[in-house]
């Protein structure tokens, strides 16, 4: 079966490590900060200005002031900094953040993504993401693999605008985890009771895999 966003989220927080400063996108990145691992201690930074989101609130804590870049209420950790979007923007800019997850609508073999247009259709736009795929060294992007009318995600090139060039080395779908290179998807883990052709099928882009491709594991 194909991954639900909450165990997309808890794959992606497995790539957190202790002391890291991370960016998480809109969509089903924010859903991260739900499943930070025990024992290490991340900082996540919200580029209208939040370092240090924690968990989404409860009807209890709810403050409506309180939001993260994609306007969901969010609350804060104990040593939290607030400060305004140009002061998030230099942090970014200037290559601060250790990790950052991003949505995407596309994704190619050369580490192209597109995040931000759909000719037709009307998307929040641009965001901050041109400058979280210039600043950041580790981006991990996470979306489904396949579009709602069975189309492919995972690219020879991307057909829509770009968000940036050559900057993806990591991509969790619902159906895998892959890796991105010498112009080429690696097959690194495969979803629960997915197989290895149905990833190959829906993977339009030069697609390795290797002889042995484990099944992520999820504890409940």
């Amino acid at each position: 079966m194909a991954l639900t966003r909450e165990q997309m989220a808890q794959r992606v927080a497995r790539e957190l490590q202790d002391g890291f400063y991370v960016n998480l996108g809109i969509g089903i990145p924010t859903l991260v900060a739900n499943y930070v691992p025990d024992g290490i201690d991340v900082m996540l930074q919200s580029e209208n200005g939040l370092l240090g989101m924690g968990e989404f609130p409860t009807e209890q804590t709810v403050d409506a002031d309180m939001i993260n870049a994609g306007k969901q209420t969010v609350t804060a950790r104990k040593g939290a900094s607030i400060f305004n979007s140009a002061d998030s923007f230099a942090m970014i800019r200037g290559g601060h953040v250790d990790l950052t997850v991003l949505g995407a609508f596309e994704v190619d073999v050369h580490g192209n993504i597109a995040s931000w247009m759909i000719p037709g259709k009307l998307i929040k736009g641009m965001g901050g993401a041109m400058d979280l795929v210039a600043g950041a060294e580790n981006i991990i992007v996470t979306m489904t693999h396949a579009s709602k009318d069975g189309e492919s995600k995972l690219l020879p090139q991307c057909s829509l605008p770009l968000t940036g060039a050559g900057c993806i080395r990591k991509v969790l779908t619902d159906l895998a985890y892959l890796e991105i290179t010498d112009g080429a998807f690696v097959l690194k883990e495969r979803a629960p009771g997915v197989s290895v052709e149905e990833i190959i099928a829906k993977t339009a882009g030069k697609l390795v895999v290797p002889d042995e491709v484990p099944e992520m594991v999820f504890h409940s």
